[in-house]
């Protein structure tokens, strides 16, 4: 081999010991089976512990140890086979579904180098196409004949190991006769390598079991497959290579791996929909096999789901009425003033006690449509206590009846300054401010022109009739000459309209 002076400098001084990279499988399994973990050893050099955590990981779904990490009577069978693990395991299953043979061929193609040489090995990274190899259809492809036929040999071997008969098997799954034994490949495959199950994700590209991304190298007829089992792979980068795979169905898989598929139930929020999506799901590691809608969910569930999508898009989401925001306005009034016990109807406040007032009234919904048909006053009022609704009702009124008997509504969107507006001359009479709040907070007037547009905002309307008023009766007598502008605003008697009643004896009022 050649390399240059500058690659010569960058050199390890010594090859790193082949245990701290290796595929621990074989090791864990030969510790299993003694009985001994690798802290009870002497070692020149101690295996990773999260390697050999990934190793005993690989164990357990190959069914070779226990959930507490004992080694199980299956597991004792791979071991005496001398084989990998994976490959045991790989051998075993064929045995066990009568596809002895083609799990030899696949055993023997998997332990040794591609026997396509070339393009060939690129073009196409189907294990089928090498079984078929194997069995003297090479289809045109470039092969190593020396290697084939040293892997046929190989083949012979683990048959006469296991004692398979190619006459005797039945080639069988389930019952289900197996016209073509070499369309099965992917499922034996599966058996041993559960964790690089891949689920198309397009163009090529597949989510493996194992949480990882792999593509192949080049575009090729097994992209378009909507299952693969990928044994080879350049493990680097954020999308690892694949090398050699093969095609299988979901029904394939669920034979397969029928103790390990996870059957869930999934309500989630559908952002895209604006609805709860619930749905029952078949998965194997982070791979999805199937998914069908799930015609009664958990009510319970939808409801978390609901507040859930709540919390992420915020209160806006809930269709606020104009009565649900002045109720909501009168509760942050009166929470300003005596915040102890009081409900937090803030923002905050309400979205971390979704579950307390709005739970109860979104049981059978599951869509944003569904909510627009809350009534969010209710919701709220089911905030407050008895002695609470009473205190609400005593300091912040929904409306003021002034001097001229209208009730006018209070508006409590400033809950720091509530706002009274009135026109002016509705409130001749008044001479303190109205005050709220157990007698705490002052209104805001706003004190209106006939044409009901603010002449004057004051909290003192004492002050404002003594010296205010003559300077507004000034300006708007000009303008709206018709109506009334008494001389004492204090004692005048208020009116709807533009001038009060006549005097009982027909003298017009003044």
């Amino acid at each position: 081999r050649l390399w240059t002076r500058d690659e010569e400098r960058r050199f390890p001084a010594h090859t790193p010991p082949e245990i701290l990279h290796s595929d621990l499988a074989g090791l864990a399994l030969e510790l299993a089976v003694w009985g001994a973990a690798p802290d009870e050893l002497r070692w020149i050099d101690a295996p990773p512990s999260a390697l050999y955590r990934q190793a005993c990981d690989l164990l357990r779904e190959l069914g070779a140890l226990d959930a507490n990490g004992a080694v199980t009577a299956h597991g004792r069978k791979m071991a005496e086979t001398g084989l990998h693990p994976r490959l045991a395991h790989l051998m075993l299953e064929g045995v066990r579904y009568g596809l002895g043979t083609l799990a030899s061929e696949l055993a023997a193609l998997l332990d040794d180098r591609d026997v396509f040489i070339g393009e060939s090995a690129h073009h196409n990274a189907d294990l089928r196409l090498r079984v078929e190899a194997l069995r003297g259809a090479a289809h045109g492809e470039q092969t190593d004949d020396a290697r084939l036929a040293r892997l046929r040999e190989e083949a012979g071997r683990l048959r006469r190991q296991f004692g398979i008969s190619p006459q005797k098997e039945s080639g069988t799954l389930h019952g289900k006769g197996n016209a073509d034994e070499v369309e099965r490949a992917g499922m034996l495959l599966a058996c041993a390598f559960p964790d690089r199950i891949g689920a198309a994700k397009g163009n090529g590209r597949f989510l493996l079991s194992n949480g990882r991304g792999a593509e192949f190298v080049r575009t090729q007829p097994l992209s378009a497959a909507r299952f693969v089992v990928v044994p080879e792979v350049d493990d680097h980068g954020q999308w690892c290579k694949i090398y050699r795979a093969a095609p299988v169905s979901a029904e394939e898989l669920e034979i397969a791996l029928s103790g390990r598929i996870v059957e869930e139930h999934r309500t989630e929020w559908d952002r895209e929909e604006q609805a709860v999506k619930s749905e029952r799901v078949a998965r194997i590691g982070a791979l999805v096999l199937r998914r069908v809608p799930d015609a009664d969910p958990d009510p319970e569930r939808c409801v978390s789901v609901l507040l859930d999508a709540v919390r992420s898009e915020g209160l806006a989401m809930l269709p606020w009425s104009a009565a649900a925001v002045r109720l909501r306005q009168r509760m942050a009034f009166v929470g300003r003033l005596q915040p102890d016990g009081w409900p937090d109807v803030s923002d905050e406040g309400l979205l971390a006690s979704l579950e307390t007032w709005l739970a109860p009234h979104v049981y059978g919904m599951r869509s944003r449509a569904d909510l627009q048909r809350l009534r969010l006053e209710i919701a709220l009022d089911t905030m407050l206590d008895r002695e609470q609704k009473q205190r609400l009702e005593a300091w912040a009124p929904t409306h003021w009846t002034v001097p001229s008997g209208s009730r006018i509504a209070i508006d409590y969107q400033d809950p720091n300054l509530p706002v009274l507006a009135a026109r002016l001359q509705e409130v001749f009479g008044l001479r303190q401010t109205p005050r709220i709040g157990g007698g705490r907070v002052p209104v805001t007037m706003h004190l209106l022109s006939p044409a009901m547009r603010p002449v004057q905002i004051t909290r003192d309307l004492e002050s404002f009739w003594k010296h205010g008023y003559f300077e507004v009766k000034k300006d708007l007598k000009g303008r709206y000459p018709k109506h009334y502008w008494p001389d004492d605003p204090e004692s005048a008697e208020p009116i709807r309209g533009t001038r009060p009643p006549a005097h009982r004896n027909g003298a017009p009022g003044r």
